[in-house]
């Protein structure tokens, strides 16, 4: 009988340890278990670091659009143009994500920053190396496969004929972030399926050969695995969820390892998470 109370204590923190992890989330994540994944593709901004209060506000994840543009940030690689080259990264945030710090910065930093807002094109022409700086930067990490694939649950797939508030899955660029309403996960996470390609941490090796998933899983797009590779000998950086051109192929189940890890294009960004 003497157990019985230590019990019912012990379900009641577990219970109330549950709860501090729902309200641990701020306000530019959601809940997804125990992480907190950004509710928005990622766009990029170029900070000058003397801005502290503003880098403050990204790193705790309650920046606003406002509190960017008034504090004089540069949304980077925004443009829709095929080539990436408006604007440029700086030249101290290289691909290869081995970034110098601004001269005089404390604690050293590029000045590039991963924010997670809504109202915003996300951005794109990023290779892994970047995104995984970017959200190490503003206090995060790249977001996991797994934990991708929790954030995305519940995602509606409107296939190749999306509506107009549905995931851009057949479009010709990509749709201001958090727009398409109907685009959003059981956990509140929007833009998952379409829109931009999303790196994730994992890597694995290069496919030889794609295919889709069976239709009970959407026919979405999947490129991993395989014996040997047919591109090249370098490892792949998974993507998933497909992007604006990507029509029926995109979707929840949608993976794509074909990338090497230096790769970038105007149809693929990331998401981060903490």
């Amino acid at each position: 009988m003497t157990a019985f109370p230590g019990r019912l204590l012990a379900a009641a923190a577990i219970l109330l340890t549950a709860d501090l992890l729902v309200a641990a989330c701020p306000p530019d994540s959601v809940s997804v278990g125990p992480t907190c994944v950004d509710k928005y593709e990622a766009s990029v901004w170029q900070i000058s670091p003397s801005k502290t209060a503003l880098i403050s506000k990204v790193q705790a994840g309650t920046a606003t659009l406002t509190d960017l543009t008034n504090g004089g940030a540069t949304q980077l690689r925004s443009s829709n143009s095929p080539f990436c080259d408006d604007p440029l990264f700086p030249a101290n945030f290289p691909e290869n994500g081995q970034w110098t710090p601004v001269s005089g910065s404390s604690p050293p930093s590029p000045g590039v920053y991963a924010v997670s807002i809504s109202g915003v094109p996300p951005s794109a022409c990023i290779t892994w190396f970047q995104a995984i700086q970017a959200c190490l930067l503003s206090g995060k990490r790249l977001t996991r496969n797994d934990d991708w694939q929790d954030a995305a649950a519940g995602t509606p797939d409107p296939g190749a004929t999306p509506g107009g508030n549905d995931c851009n899955t057949n479009a010709g660029g990509r749709a201001i972030t958090g727009s398409r309403v109907n685009c959003k996960s059981n956990s509140g996470a929007f833009d998952m399926v379409g829109n931009v390609g999303e790196w994730v941490a994992d890597w694995g090796e290069l496919p030889n050969g794609c295919t889709n998933w069976p239709a009970s899983f959407g026919s979405d797009f999947s490129c991993v695995g395989g014996p040997g590779s047919s591109f090249s000998n370098l490892p792949g950086a998974w993507i998933r969820g497909g992007y604006w051109g990507d029509g029926a192929g995109a979707g929840v189940f949608a993976v794509d390892g074909i990338g090497g890890p230096s790769n970038s294009d105007n149809g693929l960004g990331f998401r981060c998470a903490r």
